[in-house]
């Protein structure tokens, strides 16, 4: 990877590198994201499998399986959410949280989805596409 995007955890143990980031970013209302990150929403981007990597505290990291099947990825010392992986996902895709990220990135999220499932005190007021479920799904109405 050539200039890859720096990310790391709250205390710094856990580290990592992307090299290529894909177009959908989106923020997730539904109320697992709410949970995991403690916000109204989860901001996540999606990158290649093959252009992501570890350098640091992998040991540290811990996973949490839904039982919709989705994985949950969070450093073990500080907490932060990390990664977020669907069984309904390509297997070469995973998702980051993008508020891991060290310094800018050259993306912005582009949909909110899980719409239907946000907190009533934090409804999307920007002009991003907004869908009940996820992308694909019917469309909100604002």
């Amino acid at each position: 990877m050539t200039d890859p995007y720096q990310g790391s955890c709250l205390c710094g143990v856990v580290r990592f590198e992307i090299g290529e980031f894909l177009p959908e970013i989106a923020h997730c209302h539904c109320s697992m994201c709410r949970k995991f990150h403690g916000a109204a929403y989860a901001t996540i981007a999606g990158v290649p499998r093959s252009k992501f990597r570890w350098t640091a505290g992998e040991q540290a990291l811990k996973g949490y399986k839904a039982k919709n099947g989705t994985t949950r990825t969070f450093c073990s010392r500080c907490g932060s959410s990390l990664t977020f992986s669907s069984p309904r996902a390509l297997e070469s895709v995973m998702e980051i949280a993008l508020g891991t990220l060290d310094g800018d990135v050259p993306v912005q999220p582009n949909a909110h989805i899980f719409v239907g499932s946000g907190a009533n005190w934090a409804m999307p007021s920007d002009d991003l596409p907004q869908f009940e479920e996820g992308r694909g799904s019917a469309k909100v109405n604002k």
